[in-house]
């Protein structure tokens, strides 16, 4: 990314660069304000492979999956690489188009991914298979080496939880259990809710602290003020919807000021970069 950015002036690539740090930054948390950065460093510079490729992982945090797929169309156009082909089969999915998803997994373009996006695509294909009710060849396709390998990879909590969830659709609770516990001890950063799906198939139950009526559960462990306790929290939730919502204010503030002083520029003909939203 840095070297396309090179190609920019040097006012313009720091502007673009700042956006799109913007936009790693929040778009697991934020989505929304991710995408609306993305689109800010789209518009400064739509023809840099990687704001294309940005605009387009940003489009599909919010499910505009026809918008992120035609992003990434043109960021493949421009570096001839195929390491997007599994994200933009999932779009097909997101658009309901399960099939073309599966005719992607059989292109020549999947022999030339790395490992990690080979399973990618196999998570997508056993997707799509399961989009169009076909349980039995979503388990199918899940099989693979890197199923059966003892050795732990980045991917490999998401590939098991895949193939539990497969199996318990199926209705082969013993197998799904097993390999859900699998997942647990694969997933050491609790990327999946495997931990819960596993209570949930032994029968745990969570129950609240309090009751209705704000009289303490015999079950629990500290019965110490729960009611105070409680109440404290509500307040901490208050405080941070207040403040999550004030941020979020602001920076949706500072975007549309920004456009506004984009539009104003185009209208004067500068040529100067326009400034980022702040964070």
């Amino acid at each position: 990314m840095r070297q396309e950015l090179l190609s920019l002036p040097k006012g313009l690539a720091e502007d673009v660069s700042r956006n799109l740090v913007m936009v790693a930054r929040l778009i697991d948390e934020d989505p929304e304000t991710a995408y609306a950065y993305s689109r800010i460093a789209l518009r400064l510079a739509s023809r840099v492979a990687a704001v294309r490729e940005a605009a387009g992982f940003a489009a599909y945090a919010n499910q505009k999956f026809s918008e992120a797929l035609a992003e990434f169309r043109a960021a493949r156009r421009m570096t001839g690489g195929v390491e997007l082909w599994p994200v933009m089969a999932d779009c097909e999915r997101g658009m309901g188009r399960p099939e073309k998803a599966l005719e992607m997994a059989g292109a020549p373009e999947v022999q030339k991914l790395d490992k990690a996006s080979q399973v990618e695509m196999r998570l997508v294909a056993a997707g799509a298979r399961r989009d169009m009710d076909q349980l039995d060849a979503a388990i199918v396709t899940l099989q693979s080496p890197e199923l059966a390998s003892n050795s732990v990879q980045p991917w490999t909590a998401r590939l098991r939880y895949a193939y539990a969830d497969a199996l318990l659709a199926a209705g082969r609770e013993g197998e799904a259990r097993e390999w859900f516990a699998k997942t647990v001890e694969s997933d050491k950063d609790g990327s999946t809710d495997a931990s819960d799906r596993l209570a949930e198939m032994d029968g745990v139950e969570f129950v609240d602290a309090l009751v209705e009526d704000d009289e303490p559960v015999s079950a629990t462990v500290t019965e110490a003020t729960p009611e105070i306790h409680a109440q404290d929290e509500d307040d901490d939730d208050e405080d941070e919807d207040e403040i999550g919502s004030e941020t979020k204010d602001a920076i949706t503030d500072d975007v549309d000021d920004l456009d506004d002083e984009e539009s104003d520029e185009d209208e004067d003909d500068e040529d100067d970069a326009p400034h980022r939203p702040q964070s």
